[in-house]
């Protein structure tokens, strides 16, 4: 099998602003319960606990998950106990969509959606680091291999 020409794992960006999200609040409720002596306020600690929770599923998620290309294909893997990996011919792909939530602008990442002909519909992965500069590598690919 060739070597990739490309390969992408979404960004860790927005997990690590939940890490430190979570970080705060842990240090503001610990504050305020040793400051105002009162043990309810460590109930306060669920939410940072669901942060960090949700955060490390979604770490383990994106860890095995990539897009590559790979010579006149297109292939994405996800999955780590078990997996599903698509592979699409380049001569395939129809559009390629950038989309960033207003979050995901402020931390320099998008959602990538890659649109094929035929039945094999689309391919999205997001979080993606600088996701126009990506999108654009594959359609110059795509570009190449129509000429």
């Amino acid at each position: 099998m060739p070597n990739a020409d490309m390969k992408v794992h979404p960004s860790t960006t927005l997990i690590k602003a939940r890490y430190a999200l979570a970080l705060v609040l842990i240090g503001a409720v610990l504050y305020y319960w040793h400051t105002l002596k009162k043990p309810a306020l460590l109930g306060g600690l669920i939410v940072p606990a669901i942060l960090i929770v949700s955060a490390v599923g979604r770490h383990l998620k994106i860890r095995f998950t990539t897009l590559e290309l790979i010579g006149d294909r297109l292939k994405m893997d996800s999955g780590m106990a078990s997996k599903t990996s698509r592979s699409v011919p380049l001569t395939k792909v129809q559009d390629i969509t950038v989309s960033q939530s207003l979050g995901q602008r402020i931390m320099g990442v998008g959602d990538i959606t890659v649109v094929t002909a035929g039945d094999a519909g689309s391919l999205t992965m997001q979080d993606v680091s600088e996701p126009r500069a990506v999108a654009e590598k594959i359609l110059d690919r795509v570009g190449n291999r129509s000429k």
